[in-house]
């Protein structure tokens, strides 16, 4: 095992929805010298703010950031990518003498690059090429609520882990399940422990608060979302080409208004199902970070989370 003196230093600011991390991760950076990296899903798109609640540059207070506002919707992004792309991000901060500050809700994406995970899919070794184009064919024909329905009686595991809304990861692990009869979360968890030594020298920190001041904190979050203009964002979003299958329309916020918008439904309707969609996620984040056995729990009920995360730090 490599010295944590020889490692290069890595924090990590992870955690449910409105929990603070972003304020968290600038606050920290001012102090130790970092930069930024997003490990959200939706951040990393261009034109979709609002819904993703995204950073201002304004509240960056001049700490740089890395992985935002870098891809068009169109595009899409997964953890390959994001790996990929955050490596490079630390290689040059770590060359201006800088100290990377992961941050971000998404777990998968994070420990897949702090432990070097492969979550590459596979070639169609026992029918993976097949399996998925079945599983994509009921997507089309009945829609993601039977595919969702599926994974919950197949994978449970899989089912308490992943973001309902991403059908992708939702087909890649039923897939994975029908090709290699365990869950894709068992392969994981099992990949993970082989690396219990990881790369860096690192800090792991999950910011996490009462359940009902959660709740509450993003309950007024998509408040205040809808009242900045979410539905505008939307309608400029798809008269632009967004696709309502594309990975970036199924993003928590935007999925819900898609619908509304394109059955002409009630909006106050969509946003009530943007609240509990969310608090939904959070729950599964929660269930992620608590496999995380590095993990540093920091709770923000008992005061600004940067003074807490100092006393972890080198």
């Amino acid at each position: 095992m490599m010295s944590d003196s020889l490692k290069k230093k890595l924090v990590v600011i992870a955690g449910p929805t409105a929990t603070g991390k972003s304020d968290a991760a600038v606050k920290l950076s001012e102090i130790i010298g970092g930069e930024v990296i997003s490990a959200d899903s939706i951040q990393v798109y261009r034109g979709m703010d609002i819904g993703s609640a995204k950073i201002s540059g304004t509240e960056m207070k001049g700490i740089p950031h890395h992985l935002i506002d870098v891809m068009d919707p169109s595009e899409d992004y997964n953890v390959v990518r994001f790996k990929s792309m955050a490596e490079e991000a630390m290689e040059g901060i770590y060359q201006r003498g800088h100290i990377p500050i992961v941050c971000g809700g998404t777990g998968f994406y994070i420990q897949a690059l702090i432990y070097g995970i492969d979550f590459k899919d596979e070639p169609d070794e026992g029918g993976s090429d097949s399996s998925r184009k079945y599983f994509e064919e009921i997507y089309a024909r009945e829609g993601p609520e039977k595919l969702i329905s599926m994974l919950a009686k197949e994978d449970p595991a899989s089912y308490d882990a992943i973001d309902h809304h991403n059908i992708k990861r939702v087909i890649r692990a039923l897939t994975y399940m029908r090709v290699h009869g365990e869950s894709i979360q068992e392969h994981n968890e099992r990949e993970a422990l082989k690396r219990l030594d990881p790369p860096y020298d690192l800090r792991f920190f999950v910011l996490y608060g009462e359940r009902s001041g959660m709740y509450e904190r993003i309950n007024k979050r998509v408040d205040l979302m809808m009242a900045s203009g979410l539905c505008d964002e939307v309608r400029a979003l798809l008269d632009s080409g967004l696709r309502e299958n594309s990975t970036a329309a199924q993003g928590i916020g935007y999925k819900e208004i898609i619908e509304a918008l394109k059955n002409n439904s009630d909006i106050n309707e969509a946003a009530e199902k943007i609240k509990l969609n969310t608090r939904r996620f959070a729950k599964r984040q929660l269930t992620w970070f608590k496999r995380e056995k590095a993990a540093i729990w920091i709770n923000i009920d008992k005061g600004d989370p940067v003074n807490e995360i100092r006393k972890y730090l080198w």
